[in-house]
């Protein structure tokens, strides 16, 4: 079942698998239905067994899935099920608000380091961590086991930064910088283009607005 290749699709709704399991916990639920949770999440229930099948199933006939036991399940699939350390490398305005949002840390991603190339930045905090020079970066990944870093800098600065953290290390790569970045194939990069889902939600209001027209 590990060597099994899972598409994207069914990985992108794993978080939200949790995330609704996690809502039924703290409500007291033991037990779903793959039906019931179809009516929560609007996923059919066929696309549900489908998805958990991929990975064993889960469920019992009859019985449906039990809550803590399938939340517990899929935390380990998603690898949240430990700590993963972070750098945040821009600590403008996004930087601060990423490094800010507590929800990250209760899911296990913990923010080690912040680091800027603006010098009024340096010493101040995010939160309980100091902003450093960003020439400190490698350094401080090598030295602090860092698992993920956080792009949050103009693209013209991502790339040769990505290269760097390629070189000292880094696993993976949360990217908000507005370019594909060129890493090997063994570091993972996950690239949030922000002004790319505005236009999604942009093309949504257009196609409904045409419905509606008489």
């Amino acid at each position: 079942m590990a060597d099994k290749e899972i598409s994207q699709a069914v990985i992108s709704r794993l978080p939200r698998y949790f995330r609704y399991l996690g809502d039924l916990k703290e409500k007291g639920v033991e037990r779903i239905s793959s039906q019931e949770l179809s009516d929560i999440m609007k996923v059919t229930a066929s696309q549900i067994r489908q998805d958990f099948n991929n990975f064993g199933g889960f469920g019992q006939q009859g019985y449906g899935y039990n809550v803590n036991y399938l939340y517990d399940e899929i935390s380990k699939i998603l690898g949240i099920d430990r700590q993963h350390s972070l750098v945040i490398i821009g600590a403008g305005h996004l930087g601060k608000a990423i490094a800010g949002y507590t929800n990250f840390t209760r899911r296990g991603f913990v923010f080690k380091g912040a680091f800027d190339c603006n010098p009024d930045l340096y010493g101040t905090m995010i939160r309980d961590v100091e902003v450093r020079p960003i020439d400190e970066v490698e350094e401080f990944v090598r030295a602090n086991d860092i698992e993920i870093a956080v792009l949050t800098i103009p693209k013209d600065q991502a790339v040769p930064m990505a290269h760097k953290l390629a070189q000292c290390g880094i696993k993976a790569i949360w990217n908000f910088a507005h370019v594909d970045l060129d890493v090997p194939n063994n570091i993972q990069v996950e690239n949030v283009h922000l002004s790319d889902s505005l236009m999604k939600l942009s093309y949504n209001i257009s196609r409904y607005e045409k419905t509606i027209r008489p």
